[in-house]
């Protein structure tokens, strides 16, 4: 990700107001939406924003209430504008978010984006607002934000707010909303954020069951790194990559693997194919390690899949029922793993806890099945292309020795 995509930060503590060189991106389509694209545009100018107003029809005339025609920015696309003035809206839209998405990271000047829009805009914008660094401060008004809106957030920190109305004009409703949304950016783009430090960042992964190992690295990583960590309910896994891949992350101690279990079995929490590919593509240190991968995640205990129906279960809480993985399916994550470390050409090392994988997964413990983790481990070490990368370690993962192991590899990874 261009560095000049980022925000200016500033020094912790120094939290003011500024007058910033850059710009807030007003993102619409001008050919229905013109009116409450000028209204917020018009509010953020009221508040001494700079605004650039682009349009992102797909229809391919211009428009005058446009600083950007859509034209310029179907001209981004890879394969020109004719890819995206189709006269079929499905690919339009499609193509349409590819133009916009590489129009945006090439400039030099985004302070802030506004996008307004129904199901179809909101396809089009969201996907360059993911596309941007965090920090970089994004508002989508849709009349879709009060469903599933993972889709469109993805791993970004896009604030989504709910249109009420639909975006068809200027009421007094959507007056409100639309104002509320134009302050809300106006806000963000003119305050400065104050960074914490300037230490190197790390990012871990944590799931509950591996919270003992995490906290006990965190101690021991000190006050040298900034420890950034991370949920890994699938979003948490896909937000770390993300911030690897913007630089804002510097080494990584990816302790609790366990989405890839969900991805391989079919639970709810899985970070999706690319798992592991940012640390490939940026060749980050890189520590890691079986966290949770005893278990797939599901909902409250009817929503468990009738197929699953005489597996080991266990009731984490009334909202997320654990199923204990096999040694087939330990196999199978196995050789996934070995596959996207071989993928990974910086230095990187990997932990094998062999005396478990949680907290759940030890001697009289409910998912304790040694057998299970032992496919795991041999699978890893028999598909992986350079086994010095691998590491038994004689130690549950939440034992205080399999932490000091932890932080001893990320100290080698990182050549101290």
């Amino acid at each position: 990700m261009p560095d000049r995509c980022c925000r200016p930060l500033v020094p912790a503590g120094d939290l003011r107001y500024t007058s910033l060189v850059g710009t807030a991106y007003v993102i619409g389509t001008h050919d229905t939406k013109s009116d409450e694209l000028g209204y917020v545009a018009e509010l953020l100018e009221a508040a001494g924003t700079r605004v650039s107003r682009v349009d992102v029809s797909t229809g391919g005339g211009p428009t005058t209430a446009a600083d950007v025609q859509a034209g310029e920015v179907a001209a981004h696309h890879p394969d020109g504008t004719d890819a995206v003035f189709t006269g079929d809206r499905g690919s339009a839209v499609g193509a349409m978010a590819v133009a916009l998405e590489r129009y945006l990271l090439s400039r030099d000047d985004v302070d802030g984006v506004l996008g307004l829009g129904g199901s179809g805009g909101t396809a089009v914008i969201t996907p360059a607002m993911q596309a941007l660094p965090v920090g970089v401060p994004k508002v989508m008004v849709s009349t879709v934000a009060s469903g599933d809106t993972a889709p469109y957030v993805g791993a970004s920190d896009i604030a989504m707010l709910y249109s009420v109305t639909d975006v068809a004009g200027l009421n007094r409703i959507s007056r409100m909303v639309l104002g509320n949304a134009a302050h809300m950016l106006a806000g963000a783009v003119a305050a400065s954020v104050p960074v914490a430090d300037d230490r190197p960042a790390a990012g871990l992964t944590m799931f509950g069951v591996t919270t003992p190992c995490v906290t006990a690295v965190r101690e021991r990583l000190g006050d040298d790194v900034d420890a950034l960590v991370f949920h890994a309910t699938g979003t948490g896994g896909k937000a770390m990559e993300k911030l690897v891949d913007d630089g804002l992350i510097t080494s990584v101690l990816d302790l609790t693997t366990t989405e890839i279990a969900d991805l391989v079995v079919g639970g709810i929490m899985a970070a999706g194919p690319d798992r592991l590919d940012a640390i490939a593509r940026t060749r980050v240190p890189y520590v890691g390690s079986c966290g949770a991968l005893d278990m797939v995640n599901f909902g409250s205990r009817d929503s468990v899949p009738e197929r699953f129906a005489d597996r080991l279960l266990h009731e984490h809480n009334a909202q997320v029922t654990l199923m204990r993985t096999t040694a087939q399916e330990n196999a199978a994550i196995g050789r996934f793993l070995a596959g996207k470390l071989d993928a990974c050409t910086g230095p990187v090392l990997f932990l094998l806890p062999t005396g478990g994988v949680s907290v759940l997964d030890a001697p009289g413990q409910a998912f304790w099945d040694p057998d299970a983790d032992e496919a795991l481990f041999t699978a890893i070490e028999q598909h992986v292309r350079r086994p010095e990368r691998i590491m038994r370690v004689p130690h549950n993962i939440n034992d205080p020795e399999f932490a000091d192991a932890a932080v001893a590899a990320w100290r080698e990874v990182l050549g101290q």
